[in-house]
């Protein structure tokens, strides 16, 4: 799993198998370790996040303070998305 960044004690990462064809641009979100059940939130094309699931039950604030931290490097994260998978499409 490539991380991007850490955001205190939660990792922000991709899988390295995002299926076929590629799911659109998003992280994955958990404290610790990646896992299967992280939280999901997807980038849009203007930059903004969008929340899929909380399956890591990240508490309300502290998933707010995440998703703008998202929203701010929203650019390096797009770079990142593309420079791993080669390709990139949006949610919406």
């Amino acid at each position: 799993m490539p991380q991007i960044f850490k955001i205190g004690s939660y990792v922000v990462y991709f899988w390295a198998n995002e299926c076929d064809p590629l799911e659109p641009i998003h992280v994955h979100v958990n404290k610790g370790t990646p896992s299967a059940n992280a939280t999901k939130i997807w980038i849009t094309k203007s930059g903004k996040c969008l929340l899929c699931n909380n399956n890591s039950n990240i508490p309300t604030k502290s998933l707010r303070d995440i998703m703008d931290i998202l929203e701010s490097r929203s650019q390096d994260i797009i770079n990142k998305w593309f420079s791993f998978f080669g390709k990139i499409s949006y949610y919406c």
